[in-house]
């Protein structure tokens, strides 16, 4: 069970760093390359996008500190599931009232569900 801790931990963590970097550093070119997204260069816009990408790359932080130091497993997961679920409750809503996204960001409320569950799994064996 401890590798797949680490395994989902690791796969979680790199994903929202890189994300949340990626986001930050330059996320007009970000949004486009990955989501098909053309964000103008509104900087009440951009404030917001980085604004997030800022939340998501802490949350990577801290999920990553949960592979390393063991007391901070739980609250890794804790963190990583909120996250991910999160992102999934907010697509799926705006799948419902908005419409059918592109095919990337389709992609990515599989990954974010995948990891959302693996983590989920992993806090109720902690637990147990």
């Amino acid at each position: 069970m401890e590798i797949i801790r680490i395994v989902v931990l690791s796969l979680s963590a790199l994903l929202l760093i890189f994300v949340g970097i990626s986001r930050l550093s330059n996320p007009i070119k970000t949004y486009l390359k990955n989501s098909g997204i053309k964000l103008e260069n509104d900087p009440s816009l951009l404030n917001e996008v980085r604004g997030v990408s800022s939340v998501m790359f802490f949350a990577g932080i801290i999920i990553a500190f949960g592979i390393f130091i063991g007391k901070l497993s739980l609250t890794s997961h804790f963190v990583a599931t909120l996250i991910f679920i999160g992102f999934v409750i907010g697509r799926l809503i705006s799948l419902k009232v908005d419409g059918k996204p592109s095919k990337q960001i389709t992609q990515g409320i599989i990954f974010e569900l995948v990891l959302g569950m693996a983590n989920m799994f992993c806090l109720v064996n902690l637990w147990n």
